[in-house]
């Protein structure tokens, strides 16, 4: 891989892997652009990692209350800690779900879900349930005080979505979580947060692609540090613009830019491609 496809995959990886369009569809896009093809799933998960510590680095004052508050709740069960103890325990219920029903449905996702049509259409529906959950549902106003174990469930459920080729893990559990009545703060908060466990569990099941040195072997390790450092970075950007974003604007400009990414998949790719994704 060279330096600029490193970089590239980066950016890419960085900048959609929050927003509700759907990293995996962007990253084989560019795939495709490139005439490169990822050598198994060990590079798509160390762009993942990247990710993941951006986010860990961001909400880390978050982690670090979440993480007191429910240890200190077996000593000490005042209203801050149970708090801090039910979010902790509702990121655990969600995770599970995903974890079970995503390993599950792995298997099922047969090579039809695999074609460019097919992702088109994902993405389409993502753009279409952004649309109705903006338009035509009326927001709620919950925080995580008001959160109940029925929402992570309904969350948990709408993040197994993301198994699909072209549904967006962080869009899924936005719309899901917004459709339970949570705001929109409370939403990005416990999507963001969700996602360190779910990623984390991707990487444990996929860590015989970095043990056997075959990820370093057909990449390179200048190439891997430059995708890693550009990943994280652009990771970081997109975290601080979607909460900023969210705060002043509307997830319709979000489905308006599905549909556009669909449209050209949709016309662009060969339809009978079959596309290896994780």
């Amino acid at each position: 891989m060279s330096l600029i496809e490193a970089i590239i995959f980066g950016i890419v990886q960085g900048i959609t892997e929050f927003l509700p369009i759907s990293s995996t569809a962007h990253i084989v896009i560019t795939q495709m652009l490139l005439g490169y093809s990822f050598p198994g799933f060990g590079f798509e998960i160390f762009l993942h990692l990247a990710s993941i510590l951006a986010v860990i680095i961001y909400f880390r004052k978050d982690l670090v209350e979440v993480i007191t508050g429910f240890f200190s709740y077996f000593g000490n069960r005042s209203k801050e800690n149970r708090v801090q103890f039910l979010f902790a325990l509702y990121i655990v219920v969600a995770t599970g779900i995903t974890g079970v029903l995503g390993f599950l449905l792995e298997g099922s996702v047969g090579t039809f879900l695999k074609t460019p049509p097919f992702i088109a259409i994902a993405l389409t529906v993502t753009g279409l349930f952004l649309i109705i959950i903006e338009r035509f549902f009326k927001l709620g106003n919950r925080t995580e005080k008001d959160m109940t174990f029925l929402d992570s469930i309904i969350v948990g459920l709408g993040q197994t979505l993301a198994v699909i080729p072209g549904i967006s893990r962080s869009g899924a559990t936005l719309i899901t979580a917004l459709f339970a009545g949570l705001n929109k703060e409370t939403a990005v908060r416990y999507s963001f947060l969700l996602s360190i466990p779910v990623i984390l569990g991707s990487t444990m099941l996929a860590i015989g692609d970095f043990t056997d040195g075959s990820l370093v072997a057909e990449t390179g390790v200048l190439a891997l540090v430059v995708s890693f450092i550009a990943t994280f970075i652009f990771s970081w950007i997109g975290i601080v613009w979607l909460i900023e974003f969210l705060k002043k604007s509307k997830l319709i400009y979000f489905a308006i830019y599905c549909f556009a990414a669909a449209i050209f998949i949709f016309f662009y790719f060969d339809a009978s491609f079959v596309i290896d994704v994780e």
